[in-house]
């Protein structure tokens, strides 16, 4: 496979759905909403754009499943796309212009190829394995800051799992008063995409499924940063928890969030 051509198909496929999405947008009908859980939403747009994914990303590699997160699973052996058809649902349907599109190609275990779409912006991010991470077509790297206290960072807020609540608060306390600040875009593909780029230093959330991290977590590791959990481990694609940052301040950054957690 020619993962570098593989990845630019994929921009384009994504491109083409981000189409529909902005049209689904503008002529939005909130009687559409239907909850899935707690706090937790789908609409026809996002279904509608998983089930185009679904159909071209097919196409594009026949031999490989899918875990996708508006249908059950259809994994394969070797190969399987990871997508999120509207990353941002609960800033859709609420008329906030912050959503994308994350696509990501696993082989075995591994995240080979990832795109992440911002669909009102126009910005595909995306990147292939050893190929670095690229912005419409021009190389992008994270930042250079090298304290905790000059970095800016991202965050998402728990909406269902309020289990570490106490400990997520104390922390995010704590980057308030000794870091730059910290955002909560409402979506997470979004927020690595900004790490990678270096607009933000850093990102953290617990309560993940794959579909948020995969391609913006290789997006990172592309541009230059580093990805783990919480402890330091490898396991931030299944485990529900992930950290990503510039590498310059990915020890202090994990030590002081260990002393939380």
């Amino acid at each position: 496979m020619k993962l570098k051509e593989t990845t630019e198909a994929v921009c384009d496929i994504v491109q083409d759905v981000a189409a529909f999405i902005r049209t689904g947008f503008a002529g939005f009908n909130k009687d559409e909403i239907r909850e899935k859980g707690i706090h937790n939403y789908v609409t026809d747009i996002d279904t509608g754009s998983e089930q185009r994914l679904k159909e071209r990303l097919g196409s594009l590699l026949p031999e490989a499943g899918f875990l996708a997160e508006e249908s059950n699973p259809d994994c394969r052996e070797e190969f399987n796309w990871i997508i999120d058809p509207l990353d941002g649902t609960t800033n859709f349907i609420h008329g906030i212009p912050l959503f994308a599109i994350s696509v990501a190609l696993m082989k075995k275990r591994d995240i080979v190829c990832g795109v992440v779409y911002e669909v009102n912006q126009g910005a595909c991010f995306y990147a292939w394995k050893g190929g670095g991470a690229w912005l419409n077509g021009r190389p992008i790297h994270v930042s250079e800051t090298s304290s905790l206290n000059n970095g800016l960072f991202a965050t998402g807020f728990p909406y269902y799992d309020y289990s570490r609540l106490t400990p997520y608060v104390d922390f995010f306390r704590y980057l308030i008063r000794n870091s730059r600040g910290a955002r909560r875009l409402g979506s997470a593909s979004v927020d690595l995409a900004w790490v990678a780029c270096g607009r933000f230093e850093g990102f953290y959330e617990y309560g993940l499924s794959p579909w948020d991290v995969a391609a913006g977590a290789l997006l990172v590791t592309e541009a230059g940063g580093l990805v783990c959990d919480f402890e330091g481990h490898q396991n931030h694609l299944f485990g529900k928890e992930i950290i990503a940052t510039n590498a310059k301040i990915h020890s202090q950054f994990l030590k002081t969030i260990k002393t939380f957690f």
